[in-house]
């Protein structure tokens, strides 16, 4: 069974404010040390979306936060343990696909996964929130190919849009690849106001948030090191 739970009815409201924190956990998300912390940027950054990349769930207990909607794509499960992306929100979800990335990563023979989730506007239409691990450990051209499918998915959507995650942009090439993505979707980066904080490899900043027919109001990298070798960021947006 894919761990989610849908327990919020009201939609997004014109005008309404929000928060989203993005993170890559690594596989760290059971640990009380990594559950404190959340719970601390929680209340210092209150947030109504969650976009977690590399959770960890046991199969017996789904999520440390049970008053939340979520839904999780795995890209790897076993008999104890599910692993990939969850988003979760204070927000109805009137929808919500999990996907597989099509290539396996080469060091890993696994698949990367992304979600795909929408959310309902009081005013009509919905907000598209996708949550992207991207692939790893393969050739340029495949994780452009990976990226093309993203965007074949999106581009029918005419409502806001939030597309967030870890890249895995840790090549020039790959860097232009997601910057033409965005392009062509009509996205903008949410610029965070301390970028030394974003893990980077290579000198290439890893993880992002990308946005449309958003007003942005705020961001920061916050400084965790001491949890995940990502820190989380934070984005304030007006509907």
């Amino acid at each position: 069974m894919i761990p989610q739970q849908f327990i919020h009815e009201h939609p997004i409201h014109h005008g309404e404010e929000f928060g989203v924190l993005c993170w890559n956990t690594q596989k760290l998300t059971e640990k009380p040390d990594f559950q404190r912390t959340l719970a601390r940027v929680l209340a210092d950054f209150p947030c109504l979306f969650l976009l977690l990349q590399e959770v960890k769930l046991s199969a017996k207990n789904n999520w440390p936060l049970p008053r939340w909607s979520y839904a999780v794509a795995p890209n790897m499960q076993t008999r104890r343990s599910i692993y990939g992306v969850l988003t979760a929100s204070q927000y109805a979800f009137t929808e919500a696909q999990a996907r597989l990335s099509r290539k396996r990563e080469g060091m890993f023979a696994t698949h990367k996964s992304y979600m795909l989730s929408y959310h309902a506007l009081a005013e009509g239409g919905s907000l598209l929130v996708v949550n992207v691990h991207a692939i790893n450990f393969v050739r340029t051209q495949q994780f452009s190919q990976e990226i093309e499918i993203i965007k074949e998915e999106i581009l029918g959507h005419k409502g806001p849009l939030i597309v967030a995650g870890d890249f895995n942009v840790w090549s020039r090439q790959r860097r232009l690849h997601l910057l033409q993505f965005c392009r062509s979707v009509g996205l903008k980066q949410a610029i965070m106001v301390d970028p030394h904080h974003i893990k980077t490899y290579r000198q290439h900043p890893l993880d992002f948030i990308f946005y449309r027919g958003l007003a942005l109001q705020e961001t920061l990298a916050i400084d965790t090191h001491t949890v995940s070798d990502h820190n989380p960021l934070y984005a304030r947006f007006k509907l």
